[in-house]
């Protein structure tokens, strides 16, 4: 029987870090526009409401809606992380803040999962993003 390589590398766990790191950022300046700047093109967001939501425009609304709603202070931690020269993926436990129904503040969180695409530039933009 032969040894299985770990799932991932330091390197690409670094860079997914750094991508997690960026995406945070903008998610916590409540840029939509940037948000949406790390996905590729023809990229899916599936969040927990089971839509699909697809391209840079729906994907821009749909977290300019999550920021009007309040939420903010968003964290991705890494769970697990692979891949290969072209397509990287990641787990992720997720957190963020917001408010509740009633306008008071709650935490919501759970796990997602990222599927990156390499770009030219050796970049790393989403093309799949699930969360629950």
């Amino acid at each position: 029987m032969t040894d299985l390589a770990p799932s991932s590398s330091l390197d690409i766990r670094a860079e997914i870090s750094a991508a997690y790191s960026a995406w945070d950022s903008a998610f916590n300046k409540a840029d939509a526009k940037a948000v949406a700047s790390a996905y590729v093109p023809n990229a899916k967001v599936l969040p927990p409401t089971h839509e699909v939501i697809s391209g840079p425009a729906a994907i821009e609304n749909f977290f300019a809606g999550l920021f009007s709603s309040g939420f903010t202070d968003h964290n991705l931690t890494i769970i697990d992380a692979g891949g290969d020269d072209n397509v990287v993926y990641s787990t992720a436990n997720w957190s963020a803040k917001g408010k509740g129904a009633d306008g008071a503040p709650q935490t919501a969180g759970g796990i997602a999962t990222h599927v990156f695409e390499r770009q030219a530039d050796g970049s790393l933009k989403l093309r799949l993003h699930t969360f629950n």
